[in-house]
């Protein structure tokens, strides 16, 4: 988890913000599949009690960001192909929509701060700093929710990106040009204001994406294979 702010701003409120702070984490990827969470470690490095942060534990669970496995084993999961595919096909049209929506809409200053991002996730992406990419990337997707002013399926996003945010971090810098190349076609069509095609371009970019993605997922799926023996 280094790199990432877990002190709290303010204690009112707390149980609301320490979950909205986890679910940063997880979106943004500082937690990866399979990483055990302990209550008293968060508790500690958010300067509280271990009450509001079980509370907010057992509300990522039932968001299915989170696995119970018992009261001390509290484990980021790896997706299943079968879920990732269900979420990855939601978010080829909930962003697809979203796009052709920001495109329609986008100003002057909008479209420059997706630039913006665009150029630092390069940045990043040269110098090696996976984390902050990830954190980019996953930025510069919601910044197209938001411009396109449609926050119903903001939430949406955020509750698949909830799930999907740890495993895109975990095969992100691995990935290389996959993970952000159709993100300069999607600009050039913002700038166009070509609503259909900046949405076929994001469509392209989950779809590309989703080769390193399934890879990963099979590659756990296979370490835990029971072996067979053959009499």
């Amino acid at each position: 988890m280094s790199g990432f702010d877990l002190s709290l701003l303010e204690h009112d409120n707390l149980g609301s913000t320490i979950y909205q702070k986890l679910c940063e984490a997880l979106m943004r990827g500082v937690f990866k599949p399979n990483d055990r969470l302990k209550i008293r470690d968060l508790a500690e490095r958010l300067g509280t009690s271990v009450t509001p942060v079980r509370d907010a534990i057992l509300r990522l669970v039932q968001d299915q960001a989170l696995v119970l496995r018992s009261p001390r084993d509290i484990r980021v999961p790896m997706l299943t192909r079968a879920a990732y595919l269900e979420i990855r096909d939601i978010r080829v049209n909930l962003e697809g929509l979203a796009a052709a929506r920001a495109a329609e809409r986008a100003t002057p200053p909008q479209i420059e701060q997706l630039e913006a991002l665009l150029t630092h996730n390069e940045e990043a992406m040269a110098a090696g700093n996976t984390a902050l990419a990830t954190e980019l990337n996953q930025i510069f997707h919601f910044r197209l929710a938001e411009i396109a002013d449609m926050p119903v399926l903001g939430d949406i996003l955020r509750r698949l990106w909830l799930q999907m945010g740890p495993l895109i971090a975990d095969v992100y810098g691995g990935a290389g040009r996959t993970m952000i190349d159709h993100h300069y076609p999607l600009m050039d069509a913002i700038r166009r204001h070509d609503g259909p095609a900046a949405a076929r371009a994001i469509q392209d970019d989950i779809q590309l994406a989703s080769g390193p993605i399934l890879e990963r997922i099979d590659a756990e799926h296979l370490e835990i294979q029971p072996v067979t023996l053959v009499s």
